[in-house]
């Protein structure tokens, strides 16, 4: 029988206690149902619905956007079979993935960088909800995972995109950006599985080195009074709670408080920072973190 990683469990147990853990641990077991975002840049809501209702595809909305779907019985193959997915007018992506971009509300008229951005979900995402108007910087060092976001965002039709292949910590000093999306690399320890589970010791120790060096240069780039979101699918403290603590304030910033009625379906883990956002793993999400921060 699969069994939580030995050194993340006494992380959790440290950070959460034994009745947190075991419900965190339940979450991890879960199969979830596939999840879909319609994508409004070609097609609306009412148009992706019939189409599934004609593929006899059973979907219920869910309650954190009215363009989020969770699929009730078909898998990720059956949905890939769909000439709605073919033409990029749905994207199989996690319902806690969609909480990032919902949480930082880009504008059509904002300079927009994402710093992690393949392969491109959340890209995407915000493209749609400005309209396809908002300039948007799309970061991503590696080769490989960029084509694949220039692939899927040339299928989803987000136009005014601009892919940069390089680390986003070496952006020139020259850039400046009213959002930012920073969904930073992580140990993944909220989207552990039997099926998926990469957690290591070294992965986590490595992830908080980099997590902190990101926020730094988000922050050096964030123009005064904007906004952005630091996001993880990880939910310890270490990469979450703690990487803002050493950050936030020397960068004379400070945490936007997520309204808990916000989100009020999701199933939440008590947080170390008020007014962030960390969702329990269950049976339709993954576990992730999401602090919204202001430069002031």
């Amino acid at each position: 029988m699969w069994q939580t990683p030995e050194f993340l469990k006494e992380l959790l147990l440290a950070q959460y206690g034994p009745e947190l853990t075991a419900a965190i641990e339940s979450g991890f077991l879960c199969r979830r149902p596939s999840t879909l975002r319609v994508n409004t840049l070609k097609c609306t809501v009412t148009e992706a619905e019939a189409a599934l209702r004609g593929a006899n595809i059973a979907f219920e909305r869910s309650g954190i956007c009215p363009e989020a779907l969770i699929i009730k019985e078909a898998r990720e193959d059956s949905l890939r079979s769909l000439e709605l997915y073919s033409e990029g007018k749905i994207y199989l992506q996690s319902l806690s993935s969609m909480i990032p971009p919902l949480v930082l509300c880009p504008s059509p008229d904002d300079s927009v960088l994402d710093m992690a951005a393949a392969p491109g979900g959340k890209t995407t995402q915000m493209a749609a909800m400005t309209g396809g108007r908002a300039s948007i910087t799309a970061c991503e060092k590696n080769k490989v995972r960029a084509e694949r976001l220039k692939y899927n965002l040339q299928r989803q039709g987000a136009g005014r995109v601009s892919v940069l292949v390089c680390d986003s910590r070496k952006l020139d000093g020259g850039f400046y950006f009213d959002k930012i999306l920073l969904d930073a690399p992580c140990s993944g320890s909220g989207t552990v599985s039997p099926d998926r589970c990469e957690f290591t010791e070294e992965l986590y120790e490595r992830s908080r080195r980099l997590q902190v060096e990101l926020l730094k240069k988000a922050l050096s780039m964030l123009r005064p009074g904007k906004r952005m979101v630091y996001s993880t699918c990880s939910i310890l403290k270490g990469e979450n709670e703690d990487v803002l603590k050493k950050v936030l304030p020397a960068a004379k910033a400070r945490i936007i408080p997520i309204p808990e009625d916000a989100f009020a379906e999701i199933p939440r883990l008590p947080t170390q920072a008020e007014g962030t956002l960390c969702i329990c793993p269950s049976g339709l999400y993954e576990g992730f973190f999401v602090a919204h921060i202001e430069k002031i």
